[in-house]
């Protein structure tokens, strides 16, 4: 199955500077969150680090294709309610009627909106670290049964 990857939006969830102590002085480094989505049930996200913040970006897009999921949706929201934990992230995701919109928060967000979820409430529980949340939101929309 070859991915055409203009089908895809990105989202930067998170950049981080990473310091390293060295003798001399200090050595920055940036991380990169990177989540991208066709807006049609198929979401990925990825990881990148690098000495500069668009080189950790290019990196993250890299490694967010190599983990897509599809997601099984009905119509603009998800067939049934779901919790997920992550270590010691847990998100609870559950379906809305037309019309209520994406409420979510954190990094949540990002993932639903470009998995292609229009109505659904999300609320976070337990710790809100952006990589743990997206990869127990992304883990969580994957295991969504049709």
């Amino acid at each position: 199955m070859a991915i055409n990857r203009d089908d895809f939006e990105e989202a930067v969830v998170n950049v981080g500077r990473v310091t390293k102590v060295v003798k001399g002085g200090r050595r920055f480094r940036f991380t990169a969150l990177v989540v991208v989505g066709n807006k049609n049930g198929t979401i990925g996200f990825g990881t990148g680090k690098a000495k500069e913040v668009p080189d950790a970006v290019k990196k993250g897009l890299d490694d967010a294709f190599k983990s897509l999921v599809n997601v099984s949706l009905k119509g603009t929201t998800i067939t049934h309610d779901i919790e997920y934990k992550y270590n010691s992230s847990r998100i609870l995701l559950k379906p809305a009627s037309e019309g209520t919109g994406l409420i979510a928060g954190g990094a949540a967000r990002p993932v639903l909106m470009l998995a292609g979820i229009k109505d659904i409430i999300a609320k976070s529980l337990g710790s809100n670290n952006p990589n743990n949340l997206v990869q127990a939101t992304v883990e969580a929309l994957g295991k969504i049964k049709s």
